[in-house]
């Protein structure tokens, strides 16, 4: 595999990382006030937009480039994280999971895209082995280390709901601004 796709996972990975489970997304609305009728509302907004949207963004990908979009997904999906970090209502954290929707629209097919476009074709198969690996095995820390921070462990109490997001966009923005400079 040629140097740009393993760059790609490394950013890939530390993305992930910061990429927790939706779940604490759910909690989150919970937590500021939203029923759980309310809590399938926001969930069906999000799954309305992402499915709107995935055409037309995969698309503008093959016309400004996927790195661009990612790039563009993920310092989008950094500015919402911090938004849900900072949210103190209910229907600004349904308002920001809409906006996740746009993120998720943008970047997941786009992703899978840059992979065919960073490797052979004889090595397709591999590449998305590996992508596919880097998420899942990823994304069991990074669910682990938003619970830790939501909530801490044993003694400690951790740093409260905000934490997770902060470390979420932190780490989404890390992964951009790597990917931005790093990989052509």
């Amino acid at each position: 595999m040629d140097g740009r796709f393993r760059f790609f996972m490394f950013t890939l990975v530390l993305f992930t990382l910061g990429n927790s489970s939706d779940a604490f997304i759910l909690l989150r609305g919970q937590e500021r006030g939203l029923s759980i009728l309310q809590v399938m509302g926001m969930s069906l907004t999000f799954n309305a937009l992402y499915t709107i949207f995935a055409g037309p963004l995969g698309s503008l990908s093959d016309r400004i480039g996927r790195r661009t979009l990612i790039i563009g997904g993920w310092v989008a999906y950094g500015l919402v994280y911090l938004g849900f970090a900072f949210s103190k209502t209910g229907w600004q954290v349904w308002t920001l999971y809409a906006l996740y929707g746009f993120y998720y629209a943008a970047t997941e097919g786009t992703a899978r895209a840059l992979v065919a476009d960073l490797v052979l074709e004889s090595n397709r198969g591999t590449a998305y082995g590996l992508y596919n690996a880097a998420i899942g095995i990823t994304a069991l820390p990074a669910s682990l280390i938003a619970g830790l921070l939501w909530q801490g462990a044993g003694t400690w109490t951790g740093f409260g709901a905000g934490a997770p997001f902060f470390f979420g966009a932190v780490m989404a923005l890390l992964a951009g601004l790597l990917f931005w400079r790093f990989v052509k």
